[in-house]
């Protein structure tokens, strides 16, 4: 790694008294700088009927631990803590060989399911889904199957959901014992079909066509939902994402509100300055898709704004697969405070680009690479659990464009490598710094990448004042490969020393392998 500055970069290197050298940075607060309104579904999830994500997660009736209806109590006290707000659900590769009918109703009809190679029962469905994000307070955000299913099929499912009665599927509905509709506003169309790995994939024109005349007859029920279409997943061998988010854009301009993409990261090499800049790379895809959408608007005037939904992003490398990939206890990702690092990475890329990015889902909500894990005792929380919990409840109201002024370093894969979407860096920030006021109170969120220093930083208000206590909280561990158990917390959220405020700047000194929240007052 060769520790290096960017061309606008401008700070010093700092001997502390022990000798050990500190980076010393400025970060610049304009509240009049705005990117746009945070979107509360920019903390969303994601439950598959993959492992025990579903079945031994949210829902295990017979288990002490459950209520009435089967939904696991605990679990469901920590999916309101973490504050996720949308819920996207049956998946996934599921989804794509899955039919909606199978499982509602009080006869459930066991299949077969080839994505991830077990039996499904159905005992969990829709209604249960739905009946179990009322209870958890989160939005549902359900996926069609455009792959083995037909649009009708889809047209049937939105009129299960949300026509009032007197159609038949409506009726069906009561008949099952829900009277009212349930009036979800988000609809998937279909998961990861450019994806050759897909049940039913589908070339880019294909699909444009297919997912077209499904959302026309959608809509024909229930004019007022919102349809995601489904954007690039696949950028290995010959791939080309670009030519298939073109192609999805271009063709279903008029029927779509949001495209869809998916990115996974791991650290396969253990190099870990590598692993946590990944971020850069949903950065830079957001802003080439960004490109895109800004093309379309320029040549349609009148066209409806499409947003972009990371509706599956995460960390998953180590139970990716053979055994670990198929059966009961697929994909169970066990999190490190580094992990953790990448995920509040790609919280930042969120909110700095939250005039275009108005959706994103973790996936998965519980024990398949996710924050929750459970056993049949009890649960404990995952590493990556804490720097979105800090994101869904404090970072509210509007991005702001922030101005960070610290080292940067390269490495292999970043800025002196040879990857197309990273070439044109200068150099990786230590710090990745994401902003929001909210009234008159600010929120910053700093992740400090340098494995081993502490960064003296100072925050500087351009626009008005820093007033009385500043709220400190810092995500850490003992160091970078900590993880947490059953029992055992070794990363979490602490409340550190405030800051007490006066004037224009603020000095903080950010911890090495760190995730920090500060929150205060901001007077005009």
């Amino acid at each position: 790694m060769n520790m290096k500055k960017g061309l606008c970069l401008a700070a010093a290197l700092l001997v502390s008294a022990t000798g050990v050298f500190a980076q010393q940075a400025k970060i610049k607060i304009d509240i009049d700088r705005t990117v746009g309104e945070i979107d509360p579904n920019l903390w969303g999830n994601f439950a598959e009927h993959l492992g025990r994500c579903i079945y031994g997660g949210i829902y295990e009736p017979g288990s002490p631990l459950a209520d009435g209806d089967g939904f696991r109590t605990d679990v469901m006290k920590a999916v309101q803590d973490l504050g996720v707000t949308l819920v996207r659900y049956p998946g996934g590769n599921f989804v794509s060989n899955y039919h909606w009918l199978d499982g509602v109703g009080p006869e459930r009809v066991p299949r077969m399911d080839y994505a991830w190679h077990r039996l499904e029962t159905n005992m969990f469905g829709t209604n249960e889904f739905v009946k179990w994000n009322r209870k958890a307070g989160t939005e549902p955000y359900m996926a069609v199957n455009m792959g083995t299913g037909t649009i009708e099929e889809a047209q049937w499912w939105v009129e299960y959901c949300n026509a009032d009665g007197g159609s038949y599927y409506s009726e069906l509905r009561k008949k099952h014992g829900y009277p009212e509709p349930y009036n979800i506003i988000y609809w998937s169309l279909g998961n990861e079909m450019d994806g050759p790995w897909q049940m039913g994939h589908l070339n880019a024109e294909d699909y444009v066509k297919k997912a077209r005349e499904a959302s026309k007859l959608m809509r024909l029920v229930s004019p007022d939902i919102k349809l995601i279409a489904a954007g690039s997943s696949n950028y290995a061998g010959d791939a080309d994402p670009y030519h298939w988010n073109r192609t999805i854009l271009e063709g279903l301009a008029s029927e779509i509100d949001y495209i869809s993409l998916h990115m996974y990261v791991g650290n396969e090499q253990d190099n870990y300055y590598n692993f946590v800049s990944t971020p850069i790379v949903m950065d830079t895809r957001t802003q080439i898709v960004r490109g895109m959408l800004n093309e379309l608007k320029n040549k349609n005037r009148n066209q409806r704004p499409i947003y972009i939904a990371w509706d599956e992003y995460n960390v998953w490398y180590r139970a990716r697969s053979g055994a670990d990939a198929v059966g009961e206890r697929a994909l169970e990702e066990h999190y490190n405070l580094e992990d953790a690092l990448v995920i509040a990475g790609f919280l930042n890329v969120f909110v700095r680009n939250a005039d275009v990015v108005k959706m994103a889902n973790m996936a998965q909500l519980v024990n398949v690479i996710a924050p929750i894990f459970t056993s049949e005792e009890g649960i404990f929380l995952q590493t990556i659990y804490y720097p979105l919990q800090l994101f869904s409840n404090e970072m509210k109201g509007t991005s702001l464009d922030v101005m960070v002024d610290c080292d940067t370093y390269d490495t292999d894969r970043f800025s002196n490598g040879d990857n197309e979407e990273t070439s044109h860096l200068l150099g990786v920030p230590y710090l990745d710094v994401s902003a929001a006021v909210n009234g008159d109170q600010v929120t910053i969120m700093v992740v400090n990448r340098n494995k081993d220093q502490a960064i003296s930083t100072d925050l500087i208000c351009q626009e008005g004042t820093f007033a009385g206590n500043f709220e400190v909280y810092e995500v850490n561990g003992p160091d970078i490969k900590s993880e947490n158990d059953f029992g055992v917390t070794n990363v979490e959220t602490l409340r550190k020393d405030d800051i007490r405020a006066k004037g224009e700047k603020i000095n903080y000194s950010f911890a090495p392998h760190s995730v920090t929240m500060i929150r205060g007052q901001i007077k005009r």
